[in-house]
């Protein structure tokens, strides 16, 4: 049947007179077929430059659309490379404008529409990948493959998430693709080769569709649908997706693979690949915490997209707002994947699809069914109509009383009968499905790991029937998260040790269960850092924090920390009270910097500086209610009181995740003899008692545990000297009494706490010395010798000692301080004392690349494990993060590579340091 024949509706032409225009160039054809012309060209601006570019072919489509649809289909496949820029372009706004009319004329049904666009992306795709990968084969750059593998892209294959995937792309939609290769056709050896090649492919194919030239665009391609996009290459092997969906897959993810589709290249590869995923998207069991995570994730969107609130039709967004596509998506999705692994009938790509068989199985009541389909259809087809009058990726109702003209006539109804439509369609939708997101029954147990589940019940979390009822509730769900993971008896450990701990259940319970997200954390923690589990199990009311609103939001830095702290300080009662005030909030923060590592929201030298402000700010605090609690018995401080000084990585500013605090105290008495209180003391042993007051306020464990633990072996004359220093004879022993070793700890010394004043005058003196000794003759001898006490009295810990031996952390840093000392620079971190000196930009470089890399990989293990890397003891998911952490492609690989930096770092360092031997 000709396209005339079948038109059935027809938009009105909202510029009555560019839509005559265009329908003048099909004055031999009917009525009604000139009437759609117009109407199209009237109201789509897009439409009409399409009419005008392609009207020719247009005219012979028209005789048989569904044969002028598979002629260019068929003529994408034959393309050639250097034609597929232009050619797919072409094919493009043909297909686009052909399919705008069918639709438009309800010639084509919406399943037809979407399904003659999803097939134009999955052609595209196609021919690209394997046109590329047949360049990169040519080239020689994809081992062991010859030129007939092209045609199966050698094994890569793209799977076709969303829409795409399930036949039902939008008019002007993105496609979203995840790229993957089979890695059984190589060799291992060959293996990054192969890779590389393909995430050339990826980009190139990426660039080719997505990039807009004077023929258009043909897809906008999205490729953040692959796992760990902020991490992972463009196109990946199918082993390491499969691994990632094994141990840290969510059930959003397991949502999105309901739609997913091999679309392209290797297809059969592809296939199997999906087949494998099975267990991971269909689970066994009925599935009932799918519905509070998709609720939880409609939340989320709304919130981010600030989309909640009552429907307000203009700027209303037709996909994401209340009583959206999205919310007949997720009613659909959820309940297939509650139910879809007990019954494969449920399996649906489609959404209409989907819906009718949950119906036919008794899950959704036929009638429901019916509406949302129907309004599904009808959402979908506003949502065309929106993105043919410009060819806009939008999804928003107009703003304007002449946008909603415009849309009314596109779709052939009044303005006002528009209005009144949707918002009774929006209002129908949302209360549909508004009610369904609620969990009604608990998933049955699972007999995982029985051999520990039986003990908790002894565990002090447990000692209640209340904790053991919701305990109950929450522990089906985690006990499928830990099952998840890449090494569930691992994480299963990990989590015993975090129950173990707790002291009382009931309220971490309560979290767990009206928030399954924590569930989640407590799962990934658990898989990942065991350190950090047997952490919360001490401190487990830091899982507030998370639920406050703001955990994971930016980094507020060091001024704002101290005062949010002042702020909790004053609120609390007595000196006791406020103590354990600054543990509690503390831990939270120090909980937060390790948690946004692990999701990798900061790198390792970000989480450093954080944990160091977070630690200055509580000293800066704290340290002002030790002195006026002290002051209560034994008077003021005499003199201009006292500063805190934080030395080593402190006043480096960079700790890591079990770092300890290098500490001296400096006071100034003034030459006054005493204080003045009910108990007055002697300046000098005032001073040192307020400094063991505070020292055992950071670290006395009270009933929130202990802040930190404090070194004071830095101050002058080391741990035989008094732990106070006065500030009198400071200068004097530093200019003429102080050995190498302090002065090189004085290149780092940065006061944290006290009275600002002093505070300066200490600074002052600090930028006096090092400019007096920087021309010391024995530096450098001094340094060589320190280097061989050190490694004498302690060898590096195994290879994956990233802190001690030669070129590593500790030496790269005494190596910073001594370059530093010789320059006369007051520079404090390791990055700015080793160029503040006369180095070559290559030494420069040897010593950072290695300081770097150790420092990445010692916050890594400490963060996991709370001591040094060892490889024997970190899980799968431990392993990722490392390697995620320092971009190497394995352990092994790392290992070498901390042993290349580490060995030119330390030829560098003998070097100043006059080893002949040259690496010292």
């Amino acid at each position: 049947m000709t396209f005339s024949s079948r038109i059935t509706r027809t938009p009105t032409p909202f510029d009555a007179a560019l839509g005559a225009d265009a329908a003048s160039a099909y004055g031999d054809f009917d009525a009604s077929l000139r009437e759609l012309v117009a109407g199209a060209a009237g109201c789509s601006p897009y439409l009409n430059g399409l009419l005008t570019r392609d009207g020719d072919w247009l005219r012979s489509a028209f005789e048989a659309p569904e044969d002028a649809l598979e002629a260019e289909l068929t003529a994408i496949a034959a393309l050639p490379l250097p034609d597929l820029a232009t050619g797919l372009r072409q094919a493009k706004r043909r297909i686009a404008l052909l399919t705008g009319l069918a639709d438009l004329g309800g010639i084509w049904t919406l399943e037809q529409v979407t399904t003659a666009l999803s097939r134009l992306a999955d052609g595209a795709v196609d021919v690209a990948l394997k046109r590329l990968v047949g360049a990169e084969i040519a080239r020689g750059k994809i081992p062991g493959q010859v030129e007939a593998d092209a045609e199966t892209a050698a094994g890569m294959c793209s799977i076709a998430m969303g829409k795409g995937g399930a036949f039902e792309l939008n008019y002007s939609s993105d496609i979203d693709l995840i790229c993957l290769f089979d890695e059984t056709r190589f060799d291992p050896d060959d293996f990054h080769d192969a890779r590389a090649a393909f995430v050339r492919v990826t980009r190139k194919m990426a660039a080719l569709l997505s990039d807009l030239t004077e023929g258009g665009y043909v897809f906008r391609t999205d490729l953040r649908l692959r796992p760990d996009p902020s991490v992972t290459p463009v196109c990946l092997s199918m082993e390491a997706a499969e691994r990632y969906y094994e141990s840290v897959g969510r059930t959003w993810e397991r949502a999105a693979y309901i739609k997913a589709r091999a679309s392209a290249g290797d297809i059969v590869a592809g296939e199997g690949f999906l087949k494998t995923l099975t267990p991971f998207v269909w689970r066994k069991h009925l599935d009932f915490v799918a519905i509070q995570d998709a609720h939880d994730m409609r939340l989320r969107i709304r919130e981010h997209k600030g989309l909640g609130g009552p429907i307000s039709l203009p700027g209303h967004n037709m996909k994401l707002g209340r009583g959206g596509i999205r919310e007949i998506e997720f009613f659909t999705q959820t309940r297939q994947l509650i139910a879809g692994g007990r019954d494969p009938q449920l399996r649906c790509r489609g959404t209409v699809d989907g819906l009718a068989a949950l119906a036919g199985a008794g899950w959704v009541e036929q009638s429901d069914a019916d509406v949302l389909t129907d309004h599904y259809r009808y959402h979908r087809e506003a949502e065309h109509r929106l993105q043919m009058l410009n060819d806009a990726q939008t999804h928003d109702l107009p703003n304007t009383d002449e946008g909603f003209a415009r849309l009314a006539a596109f779709m052939g109804v009044e303005d006002n009968a528009l209005r009144a439509d949707l918002h009774d369609r929006l209002e129908e939708v949302h209360m549909l499905t508004e009610g369904f997101f609620a969990p009604t029954e608990a998933a049955p147990v699972s007999d995982f790991g029985e051999n520990i589940t039986e003990r908790w019940l002894t565990y002090p979390a447990l000692r209640s029937d209340r904790a053991v009822a919701i305990f109950d509730r929450v522990k089906p769900r985690l006990l499928e998260a830990l099952q998840d993971a890449a090494k569930p008896d691992e994480a299963l450990l990990a989590f015993d040790g975090f129950l173990a701990g707790l002291p009382a259940g009931v309220q971490v319970f309560s979290l767990f269960e009206a928030n399954p997200q924590l569930t989640q954390l407590m799962v990934d923690i658990a898989a990942t850092a065991p350190a950090l589990a047997q952490y919360l199990g001490r401190n487990a009311a830091v899982f507030d924090a998370v639920i406050g609103g703001d955990f994971f939001s930016d980094w507020p830095g060091p001024e704002a920390l101290l005062a949010m702290l002042r702020g909790v300080l004053e609120r609390a009662g007595d000196y006791e009270t406020r103590l354990d005030a600054a543990r509690r909030w503390q831990k939270e923060w120090h909980f937060r910097v390790g948690v946004h590592h692990l999701r990798g929201l900061v790198d390792a030298e970000s989480a450093g500086r954080q944990y160091a402000d977070l630690a200055q700010s509580v000293l800066s605090a704290v340290f002002p209610i030790v002195v006026d609690h002290f002051a209560t018995k034994h008077g003021p401080p005499p003199g201009r009181g006292a500063v805190v000084v934080g030395m080593g990585s402190l006043g480096a500013g960079r700790l890591h995740a079990a770092s300890d605090l290098d500490l001296i105290v400096i006071y100034d008495g003034l030459g006054i003899d005493s204080s003045e209180g009910k108990r007055p003391l002697a300046t000098r042993p005032y001073y040192a008692r307020l400094t063991q007051a505070m020292v055992t306020a950071i670290t006395a464990p009270m009933a929130e545990g202990r802040l930190y633990e404090v070194d004071m072996r830095l101050r002058p004359s080391g741990g035989q000297g008094p732990v106070a220093t006065a500030f009198s004879g400071f200068e004097d022993y530093q200019m003429n009494e102080a050995w190498t070793w302090e002065h090189l700890a004085l290149t780092r010394a940065r006061v944290v706490a006290g009275a600002s004043d002093l505070a300066a005058d200490v600074e002052a003196v600090r930028a006096r010395v090092l400019a007096a000794k920087s021309n010391g003759e024995t530096i450098a001898g001094d340094v060589g010798d320190m280097r061989r006490r050190i490694a004498d009295a302690k060898a590096p810990d195994g290879a994956w000692d990233a802190k001690i031996g030669a070129g590593r952390l500790q030496d790269v840093e005494l190596s910073g301080q001594m370059v530093a000392l010789q320059a006369g620079q007051v520079a404090r971190d390791t990055a700015h004392q080793v160029v503040s000196g006369n180095l070559s930009a290559a030494d420069s470089a040897a010593l950072l690349d290695a300081a770097a890399l150790c420092w990445t990989v010692q916050a890594a293990a400490q963060l996991l494990l709370g001591s040094g890397l060892d490889a024997e003891k970190l899980g799968e998911g431990g392993k990722r993060f490392v390697l995620r952490e320092t971009g190497a492609d394995s352990l092994e690989a790392l290992i070498a590579q901390m042993d290349e930096v580490s060995r030119k770092a330390a030829t560098v360092v003998a070097r100043l340091v006059g080893d002949e031997n040259g690496e010292g």
